[in-house]
Formats: structure tokens, C-alpha cells, sequence
């Protein structure tokens, strides 16, 4: 990656940074024919969309029982990597359980005022699984819909001739009551209008790529979203005394996820951005999702900044508002 001064960026190059859309508006017709389709034609159109676009011939949608089968396989072999599945369910767990909020009442000058949280019945949990197996989406999207003690969660997750068993263990250990094998656009769809497999949800959770996100946004009015985040993008906001390995590593962390995916790192330190636009391209190769990463570097809306100021890198930062913001700084707080 070369660095590139803030203060020499063009117009077209600040737009390309700020008003990304990652390819979403570029299918957003396509997924509306998919959304409808499957809204009038529940399973068949599933299946179809299946062969079509993952290749695998779909029996059964519904895989929940083969979430617990994976589930007990890695329990009864011992296997090292359920335990770190637990631990991150457990940390996950912890985090949420602080944000559920309290109800409340009170006497305000003879009557009784106070607020009721109550949750939501049926709650939807897309888990990505295409390109790359992600067991942590399945933890993050479904736990804080248990914690909030929502009474039936249901996943969805892209199909394939082997689906994989860590994401199928985390998603039984993190606690869904369905899991069905449907991915993309159909899933979001299925999952906002039901079909004879896939139970109506009320509200729809969890990353995808463009089409999930574009699909998000069509049945959103049907169903609740929590946002279009689209492919993944994350700004790495850091000073002299950060680590450039540690701040090449997030920007590669997010570069796997999808091509489409926006990196960006902006200091004000001239030698730390040399620094990691050096371990950036270090560790990129020496990662098996090498092709993904690079073509997400090579994204018009990634990129390693140099600012004048902390003062100038973050104004870049605000501005480009990024999904996730990691701040690597000696004062993060006051940053």
C-alpha cells in the first residue's frame, strides 16, 4: 500500500473515501426480483436460488439438527476449538448482559410514570459462510438476542455441500432455536416474509456483502433491520507510540472479509504510516485469503493516511464515519 497525504487528496479521491456504497446500489433491482420472488414463492424459489448461486442442491433448508450434531462431534472429541468457542461466548455473553436495561417507576407529583423493556418475539440472525466461515458472527448476532430473552431465534446461513462445523457448534452453543441453510439475498427475504420452512421473523441481524445489505434495505418497513452495514470497513485512528503490526492486523482482519471491504489507517506519524503500509503488505501474503485482501486494498476507500495534525486525522475520521473505529493512541480517551 502507498501512503497518501490527506491534505493532497483530490476531489474525486475525498468523494471515493466518503460516499462508498461498496457496490450495493449496482444490485439493488437484482435483489428486488430475488426478494420478491421468494416472498411469493417461499421454498421453491430458495432451492432455485440455491443451485444458482451457491451450486448445491438444497434438501433439506432446515439444518438444526445439525447444528447440535456438530456441536456434540467437537464436544466429545475434546476439540480445543469448541473451548475457545465457549470462552468468546461467555465474553460476548458478559458484554450484553450489562446492556439490558432496567424498568423503572416512579411518583412524579401523584402519578405514576415509568418504562416497561420488553423483547422482541421472534428475532433473525444472518450468518455469513459463502467465501469464509465466520463462527463469531454467530455468537455476536445471536447471544444479545438471547440475553434480551427473545423467545424464538432463528439463522440463517449460506448452504453448502459441507457446512462448516465450528460455525454450526458456535451457532447451537450461542443458543438459536432454527438454523436454516439459505444464504444472500433469499435469506434476508425468507427470513422477512417466512416460507414453508423458514418461520416470519420480526426483525433481521447480522453482516453480509452487498446483496444481503441491499436486500436489508428493500424489506426493511416488513421487517426491522439493525443497519446496512454492507461489506466490512473498518478506520484505524492511531498515533507514534502504536504498534504497526497490530494496526496492519485490523486493517487485514476487515481486508478477508469481502473485496469490497474499506480499510483505512490515518496518523498524523509519517514513519508509522511507512510502517504499516509495509506490514500491511506482509502480512497480506501471508494469508490464504491473499486474493480477497488485496483486491480490498486495492479498494478506492482504503488506504494508509498521512495527517498534518491528530486534529486533521480526526476530522478525516469523523467524516468518513466507518463502521468500526479502532483508536491506537497513548490518549485513546481524550481522541
Amino acid at each position: 500500500m502507498d501512503v497518501r497525504t490527506v491534505a493532497d487528496l483530490s476531489p474525486a479521491e475525498r468523494r471515493a473515501f466518503f460516499e462508498r456504497d461498496a457496490g450495493v446500489e449496482g444490485v439493488r433491482e437484482d435483489v428486488r426480483e430475488i426478494v420478491e420472488r421468494v416472498r411469493e414463492e417461499g421454498d421453491v424459489a430458495v432451492r432455485e436460488f440455491a443451485e444458482e448461486f451457491d451450486g448445491i442442491a438444497v434438501g433439506n433448508i432446515d439444518v438444526t439438527d445439525d447444528a447440535a450434531r456438530a456441536h456434540d462431534e467437537l464436544a466429545d472429541a475434546d476439540d480445543p476449538v469448541l473451548d475457545a468457542v465457549r470462552e468468546a461466548a461467555a465474553n460476548v455473553r458478559e458484554f450484553h448482559e450489562r446492556q439490558r436495561p432496567e424498568d423503572w417507576r416512579d411518583d412524579f407529583g401523584g402519578r405514576e410514570l415509568g418504562r416497561r423493556f420488553r423483547p422482541i418475539d421472534r428475532v433473525g440472525v444472518y450468518v455469513p459462510g459463502g467465501a469464509a466461515a465466520y463462527p463469531s458472527s454467530a455468537l455476536m448476532g445471536i447471544i444479545p438476542a438471547v440475553v434480551a430473552g427473545v423467545d424464538h431465534v432463528a439463522v440463517a446461513t449460506p448452504p453448502a455441500a459441507d457446512l462448516n462445523p465450528v460455525t454450526l457448534a458456535a451457532i447451537h452453543e450461542a443458543g438459536a432455536d432454527a438454523v436454516y441453510q439459505v444464504g444472500g439475498a433469499q435469506a434476508v427475504a425468507a427470513l422477512a416474509y417466512g416460507t414453508e420452512t423458514v418461520t416470519r421473523v420480526q426483525k433481521i441481524v447480522g453482516p453480509g456483502n452487498k446483496w444481503v445489505t441491499a436486500a436489508k434495505s428493500i424489506v426493511q418497513g416488513d421487517a426491522e433491520i439493525d443497519f446496512l452495514a454492507g461489506p466490512s470497513e473498518v478506520l484505524v485512528l492511531a498515533d507514534e507510540t502504536a504498534d504497526p503490526a497490530l494496526v496492519a492486523a485490523d486493517l487485514v482482519a476487515q481486508a478477508e472479509h469481502d473485496p469490497n471491504a474499506s480499510v483505512v489507517a490515518v496518523t498524523d506519524d509519517a514513519d508509522l504510516a511507512a510502517a504499516v503500509a509495509d506490514a500491511v503488505e506482509a502480512q497480506a501474503a501471508e494469508r490464504e485469503r491473499e486474493e480477497t485482501i488485496r483486491a480490498a486494498l486495492d479498494n478506492e476507500a482504503s488506504g494508509v493516511l498521512h495527517a498534518r495534525s491528530m486534529p486533521e486525522a480526526v476530522l478525516f475520521a469523523e467524516e468518513y464515519a466507518a463502521e468500526h473505529l479502532s483508536i491506537v493512541a497513548d490518549d485513546d480517551e481524550a481522541l
